[in-house]
């Protein structure tokens, strides 16, 4: 039997995403959701694309008794991919607590649940840890400095739980893939971004508005010094980063690790503004978006892209795919979604 790998929040984006390149790659994966921002019909579009349906818990990762029934029951999982967490930078602001208490319980809670056995632990963390960075592209020896965020504060002091867990416990060997922004959808069209309510991210808000959901979008800031006023970001493709997630996995079943804790950037390596993804949309799939500009929205930093150049190095891995093929996927799934609603 192949390993199996519990993959939390695997009904969301980036978690279906991992769930399939996993198997592909050889693996068993389990999920944990609580559905909180998931459908569950993501696991029969997993299974439409894999040809094989993964098994499924629904519950919360902060109820502790819950997390510790799982784990008795499943002596078997021998690596963690730990996405489930709340993620939007503007929510955060306005629910600070919601933030803290949902993304420190499950993490506390899986880590004191597994703390006897062996286990090859991938954090979903983020480049929100470097708040604005001093040099760009940065890499992951740059300072991390005063979150911009209460999402961005999570990650950063995850991270200093990770680092100290795994210094204090031979059990674990870690590895924290700080990403850039995940955008994009499966090359089927049967899974993608999908949020509940209004987005929170700017390529679902694209994709609504030219089907119609939205009557426009707006574009945070435009007086920001970069090559057109808005913000820039290193966007990558959702199934590039999934491809990361199992490179890390691997790494650490192969021993190829220095250290037990170990952090790697994962973008693309270039700066593409907010203005530019707009434009990027519209000539990869010939509609046309209304867009305004508004004022700067809180917690929001100037720009940041990455240096993948360890990731390539160490991890092997290396992102395939352009911004014209992250917004042509995330066009069909939209249409998808919008033909075959949820």
């Amino acid at each position: 039997m192949s390993t199996k790998i519990l993959v939390t929040g695997g009904t969301g984006f980036i978690g279906s995403h991992t769930v399939v390149e996993l198997y592909n790659a050889g693996y068993t994966p389990v999920i944990i959701d609580d559905l909180s921002n998931s459908s569950v019909k993501i696991i029969d579009q997993i299974e439409k694309i894999i040809n094989y349906r993964p098994e499924f818990h629904e519950f919360d990762l902060c109820d502790q008794n819950k997390v510790n029934d799982f784990v008795a029951a499943h002596s078997d999982i021998k690596g963690i991919i730990h996405f489930a967490a709340f993620k939007a930078v503007g929510e955060s602001v306005q629910k600070p607590l919601a933030y803290y208490k949902n993304n420190f319980f499950s993490l506390i809670n899986l880590l004191t649940a597994y703390k006897d056995k062996p286990i090859n632990f991938v954090f979903s963390s983020s480049c929100t840890v470097y708040g604005q960075p001093d040099v760009l592209p940065v890499t992951e020896e740059a300072p991390i400095k005063k979150a911009e965020s209460p999402y961005g504060n999570t990650k950063q002091i995850a991270e200093e739980i990770l680092l100290e867990t795994a210094n204090a416990n031979d059990n674990y060997k870690i590895t924290a893939l700080r990403y850039f922004n995940p955008v994009g959808a499966h090359s089927s069209a049967l899974i993608g971004e999908l949020p509940i309510g209004i987005p929170q991210n700017l390529i679902p808000f694209i994709t609504q508005t030219a089907i119609g959901k939205r009557e426009k979008i707006t574009v945070f800031g435009d007086d920001y010094d970069t090559a057109d006023g808005s913000c820039v970001r290193d966007y990558i493709h959702v199934v590039d980063l999934a491809k990361a997630h199992v490179a890390a996995i691997k790494r650490m079943e192969n021993s190829k690790s220095k250290d037990k804790y170990e952090v790697f950037n994962i973008g693309t390596g270039k700066g593409t503004t907010v203005l530019e993804v707009i434009h990027a949309f519209e000539k990869s799939t010939g509609e046309k978006l209304n867009y305004v500009i508004g004022p700067r929205r809180i917690g929001d930093v100037e720009k940041v892209f990455g240096d993948a150049t360890k990731s390539t190095q160490e991890l092997g891995w290396t992102a395939e795919l352009n911004i014209e093929d992250m917004m042509k996927s995330a066009w069909e799934w939209e249409k998808y979604i919008n033909n075959n609603p949820f």
